[in-house]
């Protein structure tokens, strides 16, 4: 599985923007995805994941409420739909495929997942 995600943009605070993470490759329907963001000089870290049916999402508590993730397994894309964005959002986003299929969670941590996209800069002006 290979995943590309969307270019992200210059947003104001308040504002909302939706990412996107297209997968090429059969087999992308079989495996959860998460989508991480790292600021400078920090970790990467979890933000938001779907497990490979879309069954069950999981946020970290940074975006609880405010973000949004989906999946389309038709289309092989997942989203992440980020509204009411704030400063501290800014970081570069990424998308990156479960290393397992048919998980019936999604994983927090970065080891635990494969088929990194390449990044996507959000940056937040106050």
């Amino acid at each position: 599985v290979q995943l590309q995600a969307s270019a992200g943009g210059l947003v104001q605070a308040g504002g909302s923007l939706r990412l996107s993470c297209a997968a090429s490759g059969r087999t992308f329907s079989n495996f959860g995805v998460g989508w991480f963001r790292q600021a400078p000089g920090k970790e990467r870290d979890f933000v938001a994941g779907i497990t490979w049916n879309g069954g069950r999402t999981y946020y970290a508590d940074s975006v609880k409420g405010r973000f949004t993730i989906s999946r389309d397994n038709a289309e092989n894309v997942v989203y992440l739909q980020m509204n009411s964005l704030k400063p501290e959002d800014t970081a570069v986003y990424y998308c990156a495929a479960d290393s397992a299929p048919w998980r019936a969670t999604v994983p927090t941590g970065t080891d635990n997942f494969r088929s990194w996209g390449q990044g996507t800069q959000l940056t937040v002006s106050s």
